[in-house]
């Protein structure tokens, strides 16, 4: 089949996003919410706060993004009092387990304490390691109450926007110090008919001089099994090396993880049982 390799355009990412939805097992088709929290001092300054992501529905997960207390207000129990509304808040919703990343620089101890294990680790071309951790919110855990918990005496309000922002800028000025602040560059590319019929596409993007991550890819059903889906990811892969990309990175299910297995990818940990009934892996390959 002859083809050409051009740019996705907006229509066709999002026409991706919609197949894909109807690729996966129907339980996890769901939505995504994302919402921000924020602690101020007496002040009115904010001196905490997180940013999270509820995939509802049968999904039943929550995603801590960022977590983040000024540098002055730590060890007073304020990490652990925005934890605990982020996990009242998944209950809340019915969500089954909140997953979290973190480095070796940062606080994996610290969510240790609070019922999180590590289901993944990675090291990174700075040499230190990252880390994915899960709770599993239907297993009994102990609440771990820190030995200062003056922090209590602050309140955990929803904030907007601007207040993620803030939250964003701190935990940056936190990890500059550890890992410099990557450009990152796009890789939305499509294969195109002679008649410029759509055929297959793949979203990925690239950390320069750090790594890469695929988030889809995707072919017409009629034209699966001839390679090229296979092609597309090549094309991926060849363009964060390009940029400086030692490794490459993305996330499957146990429905479509044989895929990216055959083209290299080695596991770095499974999330059991998420959603229910199928597990999620994350997975590498060196570059």
């Amino acid at each position: 089949m002859e083809y050409t390799i051009e740019d996705l355009t907006r229509e066709e990412a999002e026409y991706i996003g919609e197949k894909i939805n109807e690729i996966v097992p129907r339980e996890v088709d769901d939505e995504e919410e994302e919402f921000v929290l924020r602690i101020e001092n007496e002040n009115g300054e904010i001196i905490g706060g997180c940013i999270a992501e509820a995939y509802e529905y049968h999904w039943s997960r929550m995603f801590l993004n960022t977590l983040w207390v000024e540098e002055g207000y730590r060890h007073h129990g304020i990490g652990s009092l925005i934890l605990r509304e982020v996990e009242r808040i998944a209950r809340e919703k019915g969500c089954r387990v909140v997953t979290l990343g973190t480095a070796s620089f940062m606080a994996r101890p610290f969510y240790e304490k609070h019922g999180y294990t590590v289901f993944t680790t990675l090291k990174k071309a700075n040499g230190y390691l990252s880390y994915s951790l899960v709770k599993y919110l239907d297993r009994d855990t102990p609440e771990y109450v820190p030995a200062d918990n003056s922090g209590a005496r602050f309140r955990v309000s929803f904030g907007n926007e601007d207040d993620a922002e803030v939250i964003e800028k701190g935990i940056e000025a936190y990890s500059e110090a550890y890992e410099p602040e990557y450009e990152r560059v796009d890789f939305y590319k499509k294969l195109a008919a002679k008649d410029g019929r759509f055929l297959a596409g793949v979203i990925a993007d690239a950390d320069k001089g750090a790594q890469g991550f695929v988030e889809a890819v995707f072919v017409e059903e009629t034209l699966r099994h001839q390679g090229l889906g296979t092609y597309l990811l090549k094309e991926a892969e060849a363009f964060a090396r390009k940029n400086g990309a030692s490794m490459m990175l993305t996330n499957a299910g146990d429905w479509n993880v044989g895929f990216f297995k055959k083209n290299g990818y080695l596991l770095r940990g499974v999330l059991k049982d998420v959603p229910g009934g199928h597990d999620c892996y994350e997975l590498y390959k060196m570059l």
